[in-house]
């Protein structure tokens, strides 16, 4: 069959048209690929942000750590002044002592002991007593006064002859730890009208050590 030139015209005309049609993807592609980069600088500029923020993020996060670690200290500090005045108080005049020393820190051997308050007397009484001061009591604080009294001698051989009592006292105390102190034979004193009293009952028996 011949090929007129209406027929060649025709593809002309076809050919034409593709090419602008591929054009016109081509273009489409492009803008696409554009978009695409943009969005791709966008995301790696967000992920920057959001880097340099989760740094800012941690030092503020490092820094209220520090500030409440240090609120905490300056509070504990605080509970134990509160403290010292109505306990020395408490130990005089119910308990007789005679030597009230408050943050008493001891090394020996390698080995330290820290007590927050520790009162004694000599002569007939012969006695000593350790006061562990906590803003908020929990379980461990019971542990770690059982832990101080049995050690004492060790570190004071100069009142080894001396019968020695503990006392836990704290700002906040529930009941049901409270009951597990005087379980354990130790003396509770809670705060009241701004001042330590002592919270024990009637029947009370303290352990010595």
């Amino acid at each position: 069959m011949a090929t007129t030139s209406e027929d060649v015209w025709r593809l002309l005309a076809e050919l034409t048209a593709a090419q602008k049609e591929t054009d016109r993807q081509l273009k489409e592609v492009s803008q696409q690929q554009k978009e695409t980069e943009l969005l791709l600088k966008e995301v790696s500029q967000q992920q920057k942000e959001n880097a340099q923020q989760q740094k800012k993020t941690d030092k503020q996060l490092k820094d209220l750590g520090k500030q409440i670690g240090g609120l905490g200290a300056k509070f504990g500090s605080f509970t134990e002044g509160l403290a010292l005045p109505s306990m020395e108080t408490i130990l005089r005049q119910r308990f007789g002592m005679e030597v009230i020393s408050p943050s008493v820190r001891v090394s020996k051997e390698g080995q330290h002991l820290e007590i927050d308050v520790l009162a004694y007397t000599n002569g007939e009484l012969n006695t000593a007593y350790i006061v562990e001061v906590k803003s908020h009591a929990r379980q461990e604080d019971i542990t770690q006064l059982k832990s101080i009294l049995p050690r004492f001698r060790r570190f004071f051989p100069e009142h080894k002859d001396k019968k020695l009592y503990g006392i836990l006292a704290a700002v906040d105390l529930s009941p049901e730890l409270r009951e597990k102190i005087l379980q354990e034979g130790l003396y509770v004193a809670r705060i009241h009208d701004q001042v330590f009293e002592l919270d024990i009952p009637d029947n009370f028996q303290a352990q010595t050590y």
